[in-house]
């Protein structure tokens, strides 16, 4: 499926279609180049889920969690500081990625041999016009 947003004021809306479309997929990894707007997505994706925290890329904290709006936690991961699966797993994160709560990861792919078969790989890219697609 491919949900494309051609500027800011459609993010809150691609973030709904694409909540609807995710079915029961609990692990969400999102690809895509640095400044793709995976961040901002998550940050209109979590805004969806009824989080009222401050949503914010956890480039440094790893892992930021946020409390959804049905009293759920939502895992926010940012792997790209990470260098070695041995790394992710001194943090735990298979117990993140096995517990039924949303865990929403950036920069993904070091993670990959971890994840649940169900996980749901999102691309972000960037057209030439500066339109988002995302595919999932």
């Amino acid at each position: 499926m491919e949900i494309t947003i051609n500027s800011i004021d459609e993010i809150a809306q691609a973030a709904r279609d694409f909540k609807a479309a995710i079915g029961e997929h609990r692990v969400i990894a999102f690809h895509g180049e640095m400044g793709a707007g995976k961040t901002t997505f998550i940050k209109a994706l979590c805004a969806e889920f009824g989080v009222t925290d401050n949503v914010a890329s956890p480039t440094f904290a790893i892992i930021n969690e946020y409390l959804a709006g049905d009293g759920s936690t939502i895992y926010h991961f940012d792997l790209y500081r990470m260098e070695t699966i041995a790394d992710l797993q001194n943090i735990g994160v298979e117990d993140y990625f096995y517990s039924g709560n949303f865990c929403l990861v950036e920069w993904p792919e070091l993670a990959e041999p971890l994840f649940p078969n169900n996980v749901l790989n999102v691309t972000i890219t960037v057209l030439p016009d500066k339109t988002r697609k995302i595919s999932f």
